[in-house]
């Protein structure tokens, strides 16, 4: 692959809905620009982009891949992303150094949840975008109503630069309006035709469009408009460009990922349209040891800086590193800092990637994207930079997990090789996370989505040999007391020589502070228990509030106070008034009315106002209580409180509800009784 400059290079983000095409789109433009030899099918496992064995089985993108097309001496780095909600984190990590997000939307279904879902993340990341219909070549598919929903939910900046062109049901071409030209398939190619008569008035309107689009973007061509002068082509275009750069049109194009129809001109109009990394927004920036937040333009003549976006573990290569350069020139053994570490970091070799393949070139210019194998501690979200640069990226902000499992290997002597795998996993996907509950001895993983745990289970079992079975985690309630009560506890031993004795008198009484497990008091009067052993009956109580008398879950909110007791000057010692101790807390909880905690969570679900009906409905099935509700943009967020026992797979259900429109976060609130049947299914499944 040759070496190209930050002028010749596009940064495309692939966005869309699950399913819309994605890949196929990728895939024939990787074979219009001639570096296949045939088109690659999502059916048959056989595109670029999806390699791994799991998209190949699942025929969807589960990773975000890179695909690099040569056209026309410009180079297109092609972010193929997932089009499932559960594998958002490949878009997150796409959005972080594309310049430009084009969004597929597939003819015969129209705007979807995806659809959405990819204008917002392009939004939000402020970079221009162009909408593709595809499958334009399917029976019955209604360009023009497509085009008008789009304007409805999306606004006013939607202008489509191609008119399709049919005959007899059939898509045969279309006419570029821009360049008011005509091209039709024949025998397989594409070639120029004049624009037949009955598309003319069409045309005219959507070029009306156009130039309405483009005398908003410049004064002296509003005026030549409301003044019906003639506007040139290049003057069209220069400000068609300046308009798609600034947000203020969204081209849309059309064609056939399929049968190839449109795809050159899809290409040319991204080269044309699309801003080279130089012109794109500049990126922000910490400077060195200060939070002062700096913007960083890619820009070629400055200390070169590299930003990795994405991590791979390829068996045999260890991590690899997928990096954009976003400033100077990276160059094979250049020694940049690791700016986490402080380390220097030796880029022995660089590669190239093409789905699944590795190029290894000598350069790279400022805004091309590339990866580096063999760092000693690289992490998706680090900067690496040459000395003197001081500046640091901010790193890509990935949702947190809520859907959590508790997982276990099946075979005996597995768990450090699970936990391993998990951690390699972890590096390629930072929307998966993993932690180990001291309290219940579990391994708890946490996605986005059941799908992505399915598929992390599938890569243990396929990729790492590694069998494992899941579970809802252990709730981790807690034990406490409403009563109040006072109780002896004596210990007595006598087995020869030193016996053991050990007479303590105690109150016990909630605390009201249900933070702590106990509060300890000493009212002892005229020496009945000496001070000596009064850190044996705490240590006796730290011991004894690690499991309740219920359901063996830890204690807390107690108040125990040692009101009395007796020693032996001889058999007394420390262990035997902790031992006294321990008798008198089973004895004292058990009659001072214990009872269940169950902890509550902080909710925030943001959906759709047509869907809060629903969401309330499901809530009260949860015990969950409604706090508020809040309008945020378009959406509302609806604020409650539900027991965590109901939250494991909670984002599951939202989204099935909402359509995939809804999103749930949240928050360790408090703890609270439980109800009794809650208590009761507890306490017998503990037994």
């Amino acid at each position: 692959m040759k070496i190209y400059e930050t002028k010749n290079i596009r940064n495309v983000a692939i966005l869309g809905h699950g399913g819309a095409g994605k890949t196929t789109l990728c895939e024939a433009m990787f074979y219009e620009a001639g570096q296949s030899s045939r088109l690659g099918k999502v059916e048959n496992g056989t595109t670029v982009s999806d390699f791994e064995p799991e998209e190949i089985k699942r025929k969807f993108s589960i990773r975000t891949s890179l695909v690099p097309i040569e056209w026309k001496d410009y180079k297109l780095n092609l972010l193929d992303t997932p089009g499932y909600f559960d594998f958002v984190g490949g878009i997150k990590e796409a959005m972080s150094v594309a310049d430009s997000a084009l969004i597929v939307i597939r003819g015969s279904a129209g705007i979807e949840v995806g659809t959405e879902k990819a204008w917002e993340h392009a939004t939000k990341a402020d970079v221009p975008k162009m909408l593709y219909i595809t499958e334009m070549d399917a029976p019955l598919i209604e360009f023009e109503k497509v085009l008008e929903n789009c304007k409805m939910r999306f606004g006013m900046s939607i202008a489509p630069i191609q008119v399709p062109w049919y005959e007899d049901g059939q898509i045969i071409g279309y006419v570029h309006v821009l360049k008011m030209i005509g091209r039709r398939l024949e025998k397989g190619k594409m070639i120029d035709a004049p624009i037949p008569e009955h598309l003319k008035g069409e045309v005219e309107a959507v070029r009306t469009m156009i130039l309405e689009a483009v005398a908003e973007t410049d004064e002296v061509l509003m005026e030549k408009y409301l003044a019906e002068e003639e506007i040139s082509l290049q003057e069209i275009e220069i400000a068609y460009k300046k308009g798609v750069v600034t947000k203020q049109i969204v081209p849309v194009l059309c064609g056939s990922s399929l049968n190839g129809m449109g795809i050159p001109i899809l290409m040319d109009t991204m080269i044309a349209l699309f801003p080279a990394p130089d012109e794109a927004l500049n990126v922000l920036a910490t400077k060195e040891g200060s939070e002062e937040l700096l913007e960083v333009k890619c820009d070629g003549q400055d200390a070169t800086s590299l930003f990795i976006f994405k991590t791979l573990v390829d068996p045999f290569i260890g991590k690899l590193s997928m990096f954009k350069v976003r400033t100077g020139k990276v160059a094979t053994d250049d020694a940049l800092v690791h700016s986490q570490s402080g380390e220097i970091e030796r880029l022995v070799h660089l590669y190239v990637i093409s789905g699944k393949e590795q190029q290894e070139v000598s350069t790279l210019y400022a805004g091309d994207i590339g990866a580096v194998a063999k760092l000693k501690n690289p992490n998706t979200g680090d900067t690496l930079y040459e000395k003197g640069f001081d500046k640091i990226y901010l790193p890509i902000e990935f949702p947190v997990g809520v859907v959590k499992k508790a997982i276990f290997p099946n075979g005996k002597g597995d768990e450090e090789k699970m936990s391993q795998c998990l951690y390699k996993l972890m590096a390629e996907d930072p929307t998966f996370d993993i932690s180990y509950n001291k309290e219940t001895h579990e391994t708890i993983i946490s996605a986005i989505g059941e799908q992505q745990i399915d598929v992390i289970i599938s890569m243990l079992k396929n990729k790492f040999k590694v069998e494992v079975y899941l579970q809802d985690p252990t709730t981790p309630y807690r034990e406490t007391i409403k009563g109040k009560v006072n109780v002896r506890g004596k210990h007595k031993k006598q087995s020869g020589g030193h016996g053991q004795y050990g007479d303590v008198v105690m109150e016990f009484e909630p605390s009201g502070d249900l933070e702590m497990p106990f509060i300890f008091e000493e009212k002892i009067f005229g020496g009945a228990v000496p001070k000596q052993y009064f850190p044996a009956v705490e240590k006796g109580l730290e011991e004894s509030v690690q499991r309740g008398v219920l359901a063996g879950y830890p204690v807390v909110g107690v108040k125990a106070i040692l009101l009395d007791g007796s020693y032996h000057p001889v058999d007394s010692s420390e262990m035997a008034f902790k031992m006294a101790t321990t008798i008198a807390f089973k004895e004292g909880i058990s009659k001072a009315k214990p009872t269940l905690l169950e902890p509550i969570a902080h909710v925030e679900i943001t959906v759709p106002e047509s869907y809060t009906g629903d969401i309330m409905g499901d809530m009260k099935k949860r015990r969950g209580r409604m706090i508020g509700m809040e309008l945020r943009g378009r959406e509302q967020v609806i604020i409650a409180e539900i027991p965590l026992s109901e939250l494991y797979t909670y984002a599951t259900d939202v989204r099935s509800i909402t359509q995939g429109r809804g999103e749930v976060s949240y928050t360790f609130e408090r703890y609270e009784e439980a109800p009794s049947e809650i208590q009761t299914k507890v306490i017998q499944a503990r037994a």
